[in-house]
């Protein structure tokens, strides 16, 4: 077992910030609050010119000459099928949200709060799905994209550690890059990828403790949420333990298989036509205001900033949060695929599949709310799924597999998580150690139930958004790193 120094500060820091969020949360809280709406209203521009610039930068990969160049030796091949390749890069980067934000976001901009229109309307309905799929389509997978495309190039074909300081030593040189500054780096991207998870373990906990009171009155306790939590916990680690080639790839295999029969089983019994007259409409709309929605900030209304703020501005630090981790694992399965092929398969193919996940469930819920038939706005966001299914026949059905599911997206998040931090912790190896995937396991679940005890998940989510100012500069540092090599050796 090699542990870097690297783990040492990550682990310090974390406990710190746990620390402080269980003894002080509302404290935590408030001074994250204050510096994320700083972050909103003087970096978003920084933010959005970041995002699209790394979509302008995957199509002219793809299409560019270096477009055949293989992330791996000439000879090597790709280590896992298509669709085991693209199950394990979908379930890391997308995880239990494709469950609950494609009915509740859809329905938050159509009926409680609007981008543009009067809650209720036609405009408003319309453009609840064009925007559902803004936030959650190219400029998301895009940054996933380019990020994994760096690291894999360097660590496959280059043969440089898989650490994201190892990227920057074209630019900055070596001795810098494995001095303290890398340090800081590296130290970053572990502190970013352990809030975030630990987060979203506490999170799904209380939401699939949410469903199954919706579902079954089950008490809706921290003790109830705990033995989720240690379900969970004993799962993901098994699975981590399994390796890539074993637990992580079946799982995430069974569980893409799994949920697009919920999506087919949804849309025969939904409202088929209306969902793919909106489908239509929606990418259309994507498609002609994609320059305009890209860019737009409202600086002179206030109130409609405060939206871009709230969602847009939200979602792109979200997204750059969560790049170190998704993007480091989508490399590590990547190994042998051509710059086109990789760019295809992860920022096309995604974005594809969300969008038919949001047309589906999204449509399904609005269809409920705009002919009276349900008030899903009324709902919090963990159950609008299930308020939803009840109008609609195999309703049970439905909700039973809507549950496993999100267990197995819940399982398959934390464990390729672990994977990645054991890599960062351990000097970039392509297999660490049991021994370190187990300790960061059982440190992100002790995580996790600490936040859920404490209520201080918000000051945590704010910890990620603060943590997406320095690691989007980091980000574009390592794509002009990246063009200066792959410009002088292929």
């Amino acid at each position: 077992m090699h542990i870097t120094r690297v783990f040492w500060y990550a682990v310090v820091i974390c406990i710190a910030i746990v620390l402080w969020g269980s003894l002080a949360p509302d404290q935590l809280n408030d001074l994250t609050v204050v510096a994320t709406s700083f972050i909103y209203d003087h970096f978003g521009w920084f933010y959005i010119f970041v995002i699209v610039a790394m979509i302008g930068f995957c199509i002219y990969m793809m299409f560019s000459r270096f477009g055949k160049v293989k992330l791996g030796k000439e000879n090597d091949t790709p280590d896992f099928s298509l669709l085991a390749w693209f199950a394990m890069l979908f379930s890391a980067g997308m995880g239990i949200g494709l469950m609950f934000f494609t009915t509740a976001e859809t329905i938050s901009h159509a009926f409680i709060n609007s981008p543009n229109a009067t809650p209720g309307s036609d405009q408003a309905i319309i453009e609840s799905l064009q925007y559902a799929m803004f936030h959650w389509g190219l400029h998301g997978w895009g940054l996933y994209s380019i990020v994994a495309l760096v690291l894999a190039y360097f660590k496959f074909r280059v043969g440089a550690p898989g650490l994201i300081s190892a990227t920057l030593e074209p630019l900055f040189g070596k001795k810098i890059m494995r001095g303290t500054v890398g340090h800081i780096v590296d130290t970053l991207a572990i502190f970013a990828t352990v809030v975030g998870v630990a987060s979203t373990l506490g999170f799904g906990s209380a939401q699939i403790n949410s469903g199954l009171t919706y579902l079954f009155d089950a008490p809706k306790t921290f003790w109830f949420q705990m033995i989720i939590l240690v379900i969970a916990t004993i799962l993901f680690i098994l699975s981590a333990w399994s390796g890539i080639g074993r637990g992580i790839k079946y799982l995430s295999t069974i569980n893409i298989v799994v949920a697009f029969i919920l999506l087919i089983l949804l849309f025969i019994v939904g409202p088929s036509m209306y969902i793919l007259n909106l489908f239509t409409t929606s990418i259309g709309k994507y498609a002609g205001n994609f320059i305009e929605m890209s860019f737009e900030l409202k600086p002179l209304n206030e109130e409609q900033r405060q939206w871009i703020n709230d969602w847009t501005i939200f979602y792109w630090a979200w997204w750059i949060s969560w790049a170190p981790f998704v993007g480091m694992f989508i490399a590590r399965v990547s190994k042998g695929r051509t710059i086109r092929e990789f760019v295809a398969g992860v920022l096309l193919a995604p974005t594809l599949v969300t969008f038919i996940f949001f047309a589906v469930f999204g449509g399904s819920a609005l269809y409920l709310e705009q002919n009276g038939l349900a008030k899903l706005s009324a709902l919090v966001t963990e159950t609008v799924t299930f308020g939803m299914y009840e109008h609609y026949p195999l309703g049970t059905v439905l909700s039973f597999i809507t549950i496993f599911v999100i267990a197995i997206f819940f399982i398959t998040s934390a464990d390729s998580a672990t994977f990645v931090l054991g890599m960062f912790s351990t000097g970039g190896q392509l297999n660490p150690s049991n021994v370190v995937k187990i300790v960061w396991g059982l440190a992100l679940a002790a995580m996790a139930a600490i936040v859920l005890y404490s209520g201080g998940i918000k000051g945590f989510q704010n910890m990620l958004i603060i943590s997406a100012l320095p690691l989007s500069l980091i980000v574009v540092f390592m794509v002009v790193s990246f063009y200066k090599v792959i410009q002088q050796k292929e």
